[in-house]
């Protein structure tokens, strides 16, 4: 399963049934699950760790080096889940000593020219679209889609089961289950569509849309409509999550586009 015009390193470990095309090249540090499958010309370097049945595409080329000048050479790992697909030209650096690591979870979709910078930690089934580039030090939660050449700033959170538009620039903090698009980036409705193709119920989704609408549509500042959500939303877990990720947020979150009537329901 792996070609002999492949460069493979022999202290790598590789999994049964792991196939490594033409003009591969896997390092020495390097640990690949079984079934994954290194297409011709991409480079595993020292540090990675892909799990089992990852498609590594052309081109790739996971665990380079940090782009930070603070990196004097430390042993740190990229490491990516199972059934995760990396398509061609996706750049994937590993972490420096902030977090020693960059992950990207299982079921993961990262697209051509995707670039993950370091100690990035992004959940399980994300969708980066094509030319998405994350600064370092961002946290991206499950379901999360970011679309095309969105550009991310460093150490921002993006919540789970967000969906944001494409060409965006990220600098605020995205909480989970909206939309988001403009600029500046403005909350633009709850997910629902994505949502509910994730078996959310009707209750849920009244939930978190009220939840919502208290903060970005009444016109509260942020911590008034916190007081006001814990007064008259019952405690749930999606109201625990939704008020951990604002309270937690250092970036501050992402306001809502000024305009006259309420934009709740835009199509993205």
């Amino acid at each position: 399963m792996i070609s002999p015009l492949a460069q493979v390193h022999p202290n790598a470990k590789i999994s049964p049934n792991v196939k490594i095309d033409a003009f591969a090249v896997v390092e020495e540090n390097v640990e690949i699950g079984e079934g994954s499958h290194i297409m011709s010309h991409a480079i595993i370097m020292d540090g990675a760790r892909i799990g089992k049945d990852c498609k590594i595409f052309p081109g790739a080329v996971i665990s380079a080096v940090p782009q930070d000048l603070k990196f004097v050479g430390e042993e740190t790992l990229a490491i990516i889940g199972d059934h995760t697909t990396i398509r061609e030209c996706v750049t994937i650096n590993r972490g420096t000593v902030d977090k020693w690591k960059t992950v990207v979870g299982s079921h993961c979709l990262l697209m051509a020219y995707v670039h993950v910078a370091h100690d990035c930690i992004i959940g399980n089934h994300v969708i980066l679209v094509n030319g998405v580039t994350l600064a370092g030090h961002i946290t991206v939660d499950d379901y999360a889609i970011i679309n095309g050449l969105t550009g991310v700033q460093q150490f921002i959170h993006i919540g789970a089961h967000s969906y944001i538009g494409g060409q965006s620039s990220i600098r605020k903090d995205v909480p989970p289950f909206v939309k988001a698009a403009r600029e500046p980036l403005s909350y633009a409705g709850i997910n629902k569509v994505g949502l509910v193709r994730r078996g959310f119920s009707k209750e849920a989704l009244e939930e978190i849309s009220n939840i919502y609408h208290i903060l970005f549509i009444q016109g509260h500042t942020t911590s008034t409509a916190l007081s006001v959500i814990k007064e008259r939303i019952p405690d749930t877990p999606i109201r625990a999550n939704i008020i951990s990720f604002i309270e937690n947020s250092k970036a501050g979150i992402i306001r809502r586009y000024i305009k006259e009537s309420a934009d709740e329901d835009i199509t993205l």
